[in-house]
């Protein structure tokens, strides 16, 4: 005898939200182990030029990295699943974007080990003077506040990819963020590595981490070449919002 019509029913919502589960369980797992693997190679690119594991700059900085990237892992897993799977594919399909990011990889890795090579060779302590602790403090907050400004970017627009692509469905962003600057992705970026020699007690690598800034300026006008061609209604917000990267200035 055919089962009743709500019974099949409710076994379908059944196995639809087990599906579901499925889906998010194995999503979170890539997450913990993309998570495990960037935590493994930030430490090394901290601790190994540094040459010791006491350096206190070097484990909060990790703390004020891990703590509030992980949470916001866990909310947009729980709320938004999409997002996540949108931000872990790193598969660049625009060709100057794949050039930009070859060329830019080794000089990220290689800037990014320069605070502790300092820790261990004194740069700064000999030229300039060992950077105090109230800028120690203030550049850990002023990361905190950029990984607060990625998570506002992220929970405003649930398109916001790490490649640069448009969707099917995908809408102009005009909101939040979005009504300061038309790319406050970067912008919370670069906060983040302004401040990240500062907070690991570096004078000396700033200036190499402020050079950074023109590798952000290319690939978001490479990124506006793509979105103007392909995303409906962004010339329109281009002309509304004229700022890209620093407000009232650029």
């Amino acid at each position: 005898m055919p089962a009743p019509r709500a019974q099949s029913g409710t076994e379908e919502r059944v196995a639809i939200q087990a599906g579901q589960s499925m889906q998010k369980m194995s999503l979170g797992l890539r997450v913990a182990v993309r998570f495990v693997l960037v935590l493994l190679v930030a430490a090394s690119i901290v601790f190994l030029p540094a040459g010791t594991l006491r350096f206190w700059q070097g484990w909060a900085l990790l703390a004020v990295i891990i703590l509030p990237s992980g949470l916001a892992y866990l909310y947009f897993l729980k709320h938004d699943p999409q997002l996540v799977e949108r931000r872990i594919q790193n598969k660049e399909t625009v060709s100057e974007q794949k050039w930009l990011i070859r060329l830019s990889g080794p000089p990220f890795v290689a800037i990014s080990t320069l605070p502790g090579f300092d820790v261990r060779w004194g740069w700064s302590r000999t030229l300039l003077g060992a950077v105090p602790l109230w800028m120690t403090l203030l550049s850990l907050a002023m990361i905190c506040a950029g990984f607060l400004g990625v998570f506002w970017v992220l929970k405003v627009n649930s398109f916001a990819a790490r490649t640069i692509h448009v969707e099917a469905g995908q809408k102009v962003i005009s909101t939040g963020p979005y009504r300061l600057v038309r790319h406050p992705m970067y912008s919370a970026s670069m906060v983040l590595w302004l401040f990240i020699p500062l907070a690991l007690g570096s004078w000396v690598a700033w200036p190499f981490f402020a050079l950074l800034a023109p590798f952000y300026a290319l690939r978001l006008l490479s990124e506006e070449k793509v979105l103007r061609q392909e995303l409906p209604g962004y010339p329109d917000y281009c002309l509304r919002t004229r700022y890209r990267l620093i407000p009232f200035v650029w």
